[in-house]
């Protein structure tokens, strides 16, 4: 193989790398933003990772995942995700997922008193 191509493929071989972690986001548009949902209930787990947190939030009927903004985001806001343990009641506004049964997208939570938009 020509030197002169060796970089060629190292720089492809690098985006098609870098390329992995968006393959693996979900779009917006996977939400019903026409469906709004007030969730009310009790953290069964909190998970802080990028590119959003996530927590299981367990209404009077059922588990729900519920999926947040970047944990930046929030902490910028004023409501550090690491705020929010297990046991703790919150309630969650936003919009049902399109495809997972019992997802959904936060647009705001409440947690302790404290109210933050998370768009």
């Amino acid at each position: 193989m020509p030197h002169y191509r060796r970089p060629l493929i190292a720089a492809s071989f690098a985006i098609c790398l870098a390329a992995l972690p968006v393959q693996a986001h979900h779009g917006w548009g996977s939400y019903d933003a026409a469906t709004v949902l007030t969730l009310d209930g009790v953290a069964e787990m909190v998970n802080p990772d990028n590119p959003h947190g996530e927590l299981q939030l367990k209404t009077a009927d059922k588990s729900w995942t519920v999926t947040l903004s970047p944990p930046s985001r929030m902490a910028a806001r004023g409501k550090p995700i690491s705020e929010i343990k297990v046991g703790d009641r919150l309630v969650a506004v936003g919009y049902p997922s399109r495809s997972r049964r019992n997802e959904m997208r936060a647009e705001r939570i409440t947690h302790n008193g404290f109210t933050v938009e998370l768009r």
